[in-house]
């Protein structure tokens, strides 16, 4: 009973949270006014600056910023305890989350659409939107690689889910053919569309496509390489080609799978099998700082800052539209890590047929200590198994149900993936117009620089030393978001808003995630295994240049703030660059 009131109990929560604060931020502080014409209608191009309705584009953003980050983060915080990671991910983003997300949309879409980093030259300095667009570069060379590292993990472990997901791509692309060039409703396209890729999973699930070692290199290395291939085709289609179909679908499959694991738990009522607390876990860092950044996507996530400025708002028809997208899509994003939370302290520990383990046993299986928890393979296999069993509670057959889930998080990691590469380009094109490297700021210049620069991240160890590039993401995420909260802070600031809304959260979580990267940069001098002697330089020196560009970023801003001066008025009219745009 107790999974089913978190479960209830959550939802009611994110929903009167939405009522209440989310429309005292749109109606009070930030004003939305859906007289003034959004970026979509200013600058349509057909390429990415495009009108969306807004039950189209809530797909698209939330299919973009959910990827696997709140599945990951929860199934690998959850080894101290469940009560810390609810707690965080219900209050972190209702509080956090949600108002970064919100935020960073709105002052996207009143400064022409353009990226929080190029946003941050007109509301701080000009220095800082360099800083900030170096930070986004670097964190986004960790996500792009990190999220092919996942996809290319989950083909390896369930080799059934496959055939679904490389076939949603043609059904995606016929749906965008048909509805922006023949006119065609995309609502009954997109439930079609759902239907095949279902139908898709039944097939893989009883043909699975398993990848063999090619030229010595493993499955995993194979399929990575094949994932920024297609990484660099995705990221340079119009949006409206596969971008924005695909998410119509992965729109659909998302509610589809919150659907039958919230019917799973209401039907099963699994006994929570995980500790209420574990401070010490066998071989864990502390808890504080660490489950901050560990959660990382489920409470708050400075990458949906970049999605919020850098495809979002370019779609967004009307500026009311921000509180559901903006606000509403974090708050489901946290929901998603609720129904984690609960399938991998409760449902994993489900008794069925064919299942070894069941109850506590199960559980200690997956998290007996934190170098078996760590690593994707497992906290993913933790979800899947754990979602499988409340599946099988609604008469779903466990292998089904096992190829469902993983298809699900695959398509998402996916979205994720080629929004992030999408969202590179833009940010190398706006460095190179800043140095004068013309070769970098074409479209497919920018996309090839930014797949080489993630491939050089995701390959050293044959793909293993990604394992422990998840600390790092989530560091850098964090950090990312607190940079994006303190942009706010002084445009609200400049308004007389209460900018406090947003300079508390973005105080709190630069504390811990500063401590957090610090521990990080020690743990990579040491092999993750053994603990010897084993630098991985090429982290280390991201995670230290990430910390010196944050710090000196934050003290401008802060500078700026204390001055009191003005941003310039011309600097803040500024069109969007048309290389900003990527057409």
């Amino acid at each position: 009973m107790g999974t089913v009131l978190i479960a209830v109990g959550a939802f009611f929560g994110y929903l009167i949270a939405y009522n209440t604060y989310g429309k005292f931020l749109a109606r009070k502080v930030f004003e939305l006014d859906d007289a003034q014409p959004t970026p979509a209608h200013e600058f349509e191009d057909g390429q990415d600056f495009v009108p969306t309705r807004c039950e189209v584009l809530f797909g698209h953003h939330f299919a973009s910023i959910a990827g696997t980050g709140p599945i990951v983060g929860p199934a690998i915080a959850i080894i101290w305890g469940w009560v810390p990671a609810l707690l965080w991910v219900f209050f972190g983003a209702i509080f956090m989350g949600a108002v970064h997300d919100f935020s960073a949309l709105v002052l996207s879409v009143r400064h022409q659409g353009r990226s929080m980093g190029d946003i941050a030259g007109d509301v701080v300095n000009g220095r800082v939107r360099t800083l900030f667009l170096l930070i986004i570069f670097f964190g986004l060379v960790i996500v792009i690689a990190i999220f092919c590292l996942v996809i290319a993990r989950i083909f390896d472990m369930y080799p059934e889910s496959v055939f679904p997901v490389w076939i949603q791509l043609p059904i995606a692309m016929a749906i965008g053919h048909l509805v922006y060039r023949k006119g065609a409703k995309p609502l009954v396209l997109s439930l079609i569309g759902v239907a095949g890729v279902y139908a898709a999973i039944v097939i893989g699930a009883y043909w699975p496509l398993k990848m063999p070692e090619v030229l010595g290199l493993p499955p995993v290395i194979v399929w990575t390489a094949i994932l920024l291939v297609y990484a660099y085709f995705a990221s340079v289609l119009p949006v409206w080609r596969l971008l924005q179909p695909r998410d119509y679908i992965n729109g659909h499959q998302l509610f589809i799978a919150l659907g039958l694991l919230l019917l799973g738990i209401l039907l099963a009522r699994p006994d929570i099998v995980a500790p209420a607390v574990d401070f010490s876990p066998e071989g864990a860092p502390p808890m504080w700082p660490m489950l901050f950044v560990t959660v990382a996507c489920g409470a708050i996530s400075g990458f949906h800052c970049l999605v919020s400025s850098g495809t979002s708002s370019k779609q967004l028809g009307k500026q009311s539209h921000a509180l559901p997208i903006g606000y509403g899509g974090m708050l489901t994003e946290g929901f998603l890590a609720v129904l984690v939370i609960i399938a991998v302290a409760a449902g994993i520990g489900m008794a069925r047929e064919g299942v070894e383990l069941s109850g506590v046993a199960a559980w200690r299986e997956h998290y007996r200590s934190w170098g078996a928890a760590q690593g994707l393979g497992a906290n993913i296999g933790a979800f899947v198994t754990g979602s499988a069993n409340l599946l099988d509670a609604i008469g779903l057959p466990p292998k089904v149900g096992t190829v469902m889930m993983g298809v699900f998080v695959a398509c998402f990691a996916g979205t994720t993936l080629d929004t992030a590469t999408r969202l590179q380009r833009y940010v190398v094109a706006e460095l190179a117009r800043g140095v004068g490297f013309k070769p970098l700021t074409t479209r497919h210049g920018a996309t090839l620089f930014a797949v080489v620069t993630a491939a050089a991240l995701a390959f050293p160890k044959k793909g293993t030393g990604g394992l422990i590039l998840w600390p790092l993401f989530g560091a850098t995420n964090q950090l990312l978001a607190c940079l994006a909260l303190l942009v706010t802070s002084v445009y609200l600031h400049r308004r007389a808003k209460p900018f406090l809304i947003t300079l508390i959260p973005m105080c709190l979580m630069f504390a811990v995630t500063a401590w957090a990267m610090a521990y990080n940069l020690k743990t990579f001098f040491l092999d993750p295994s053994s603990g010897a002697w084993n630098p991985s330089w090429h982290l280390i020196l991201i995670g230290a240049v990430i910390m010196i560009l944050e710090i000196w970023m934050v003290i401008e801003s802060l500078a700026v703030m204390a001055s009191g001066r003005k941003p310039s008025p011309a600097s803040s009219q500024r069109p969007p660059e048309s290389g900003a745009r990527a057409s």
